[in-house]
């Protein structure tokens, strides 16, 4: 029998991207599942979207290839979890896959990092910004037409260093991972959502395993935050309704109400160019999972009426 099918007296075994963020994010689960006495290893992997950073992501496959080397470690037996920044995992996991938690999300916005320039407005005529993000590069030309955005592709520190060279005036990043990574200094201004909608799940991690292994569900149960569960769920479905990928430009935000209701946010831009901006807003109770993607797939619908067109 292979040790990683038995019981969770074994070890349990995070899958995790290597970078300094990853790295954060999946040393930080381990010591909440130490907390609850249980033992805990960590294996390191590279993914094909950590190696490809000439080309952006819309055009070498999507976010997935952030977390398929993660999810065969999953499948072979060779880990048992695996952490994701939830905006990188696509709408639909593999047959056999479960999302078991999603945690309590961090600052979802986009933060505004230069190094001579303290906000956006603040950046002459024809400056350059960096993001390979097209919900980014659409959200700033609706903000600043006329400035120059250019591909930025690496991890984290890799984006700040080109930013240092002097390649950009500009670039534009999660608040989030700033944030975790103890770089709140570089934060020049943080964008409110309702200048720079954030994308679905940003600032969520969203912990995955196989969907028979009912013992590891049981142990990552008490590491979710509903309320963020059913925010990020209501965001996702916007994105599968619409077919959402990296080369859709869209944006997808909920927000808890004083009312206890959830409201939601999306915008969807033309990914050609030629069609304009359009945003839709709805609102409900939300107590379920079900009912955060009902509400999901109604802000799509709304997005629609107004002219945006799902892929495919």
């Amino acid at each position: 029998m292979n040790p990683f099918e038995t019981p969770t007296h074994f070890p349990f075994v995070i899958a995790t991207r290597e970078s300094r963020l990853a790295l954060w994010q999946a040393e930080h689960v381990r010591a909440l599942l130490q907390a609850r006495g249980y033992t805990v290893q960590l294996l390191g992997m590279t993914t094909k979207g950590d190696q490809i950073l000439d080309r952006t992501l819309s055009k070498v496959g999507g976010k997935g290839l952030f977390v398929k080397e993660l999810e065969v470690a999953l499948e072979e037996g060779r880990a048992h979890i695996a952490v994701h920044s939830l905006k990188d995992v696509p709408m639909e996991l593999p047959e056999g896959f479960h999302l078991a938690a999603v945690m309590e999300r961090e600052d979802p916005r986009d933060a505004f990092v230069s190094n001579r320039f303290a906000r956006l407005a603040d950046l002459p005529q024809g400056a350059v910004v960096g993001t390979s993000s097209l919900r980014r590069q659409v959200l700033l030309q609706a903000l600043r037409p006329d400035l120059k955005i250019e591909p930025l592709r690496g991890n984290l520190d890799t984006r700040l260093r080109k930013l240092d060279e002097g390649l950009y005036d500009a670039i534009v990043l999660a608040a989030a991972g700033l944030k975790r990574l103890g770089l709140h200094d570089r934060i020049r201004a943080t964008f409110e959502p309702a200048e720079m909608l954030p994308a679905a799940g940003q600032g969520a991690l969203g912990l995955e395993v196989r969907s028979h292994r009912q013992d590891v569900i049981a142990a990552l149960a008490p590491l979710a935050h509903l309320p963020s569960w059913l925010g990020v769920t209501a965001e996702r479905a916007v994105s599968r309704a619409m077919g959402g990928s990296c080369s859709m430009p869209l944006a997808a935000y909920s927000q808890w109400q004083a009312d206890g209701t959830l409201q939601l946010d999306a915008a969807w831009g033309d990914p050609h160019g030629v069609l304009p901006l359009v945003r839709a807003t709805v609102s409900g109770a939300v107590q379920t999972l079900a009912q955060a993607d009902a509400l999901g797939s109604d802000a799509a619908a709304q997005l629609c009426a107004q002219g945006a067109q799902p892929a495919g």
